[in-house]
């Protein structure tokens, strides 16, 4: 029995590293809708903390101000638009 026994080494896998969604200099806020249109779903949902990648003091900063931009009817509550493929 010569069975050759690799010791347990990490793999050289090369991996690129994500880059965060918010930059240092974004500010959240209501009013900055190319940023919050992002953590948007098509059907109107606030994406989830795991889908964003982003701390969890910058997902409620976010859910804080998509929910300011929906009752200012900035951003709608819904998106029931139904595309029909023919």
């Amino acid at each position: 029995m010569n069975k050759s026994k690799r010791p347990f080494t990490k793999s050289k896998r090369s991996f690129r590293r994500r880059l965060p969604p918010i930059q240092s200099g974004d500010r959240i806020d209501y009013r900055n809708m190319s940023l919050i249109s992002r953590f948007i779903s098509e059907q109107g949902k606030i994406l989830s903390r795991r889908v964003n990648r982003v701390t969890l003091k910058q997902q409620r900063l976010i859910t804080s101000a998509i929910k300011q931009a929906r009752i200012l009817s900035l951003l709608p509550f819904l998106n029931n638009q139904k595309q029909f493929e023919r």
